[in-house]
């Protein structure tokens, strides 16, 4: 009886896998992925949060889209040191203060701006390229280039970019963008839009943006064009 019992007993531990100590589980360390990250920039002079512009606009309309794993944030033109920082810090997902080779590949990053921001998001653009980070899309809105700045070539660690510019007036946009590498960045288009025949009154924008420089703008303000871009960003972001 007793040779019985201790026989049914052992059975029972190796069927339930028992016949010692129970290891612990390692833990899996999954990957923490960045939120995509969109970054704008204003034109001009033209306040972060000014919502008279498009440029704030359209992140407003992505914040209250994506309420999580997207990250907006519009800058004025010469903060673009300041729209670096945050980016590198977004990517640093285990917060140690230096990017991975993963880390870098993860993001998920879209620039966009109008005028002197236009530019400046090819900067940007150019300085993450320093940083071997890949951005997935760049837009430029009637871009402007300061001095000492090139807007027209875009950096090799773009996948995409596209450029919407007018003729018209003392300031106009740049008319072409190229890839400083065709086998690695797509420009999806040079796309010019004239208000000399069916003008914008952009009654919303102060009086001297309407006279002396009214056709720069008249594609700031233009919803078809910012529609455009709009649609793009999201195109980039997750569903």
């Amino acid at each position: 009886m007793f040779s019985w019992i201790c026989a049914l007993t052992l059975l029972m531990s190796v069927v339930a896998g028992q016949t010692g100590p129970i290891s612990p589980v390692a833990p899996v360390n999954t990957p923490v992925m960045p939120p995509a990250i969109v970054i704008g920039f204003v034109g001009g002079f033209v306040g972060s949060k000014d919502l008279v512009h498009a440029e704030v606009q359209v992140a407003a309309h992505l914040r209250q889209r994506y309420v999580s794993d997207v990250y907006v944030e519009t800058f004025q033109n010469h903060r673009e040191a300041k729209a670096h920082e945050t980016i590198l810090r977004l990517l640093d997902t285990n917060h140690d203060g230096r990017l991975t080779a993963a880390e870098k590949q993860n993001a998920r990053i879209v620039i966009y701006g109008h005028s002197w921001g236009a530019s400046e998001s090819i900067v940007l653009a150019r300085h993450l390229a320093g940083d071997g980070i890949p951005v997935l899309l760049t837009i430029q809105v009637d871009s402007v280039s300061k001095i000492g700045q090139n807007d027209k070539v875009i950096p090799a660690n773009v996948a995409q970019a596209v450029n919407f510019y007018q003729p018209r007036g003392l300031i106009h946009g740049r008319p072409k963008i190229r890839a400083a590498d065709a086998t690695r960045t797509e420009i999806i288009g040079n796309f010019e839009f004239d208000y000399g025949a069916h003008p914008l009154s952009c009654s919303q924008y102060p009086w001297w943006d309407r006279v002396f420089v009214k056709a720069h703008t008249e594609i700031e303000c233009d919803p078809n064009v910012w529609d455009q871009v709009e649609a793009l960003i999201r195109s980039k972001l997750p569903s």
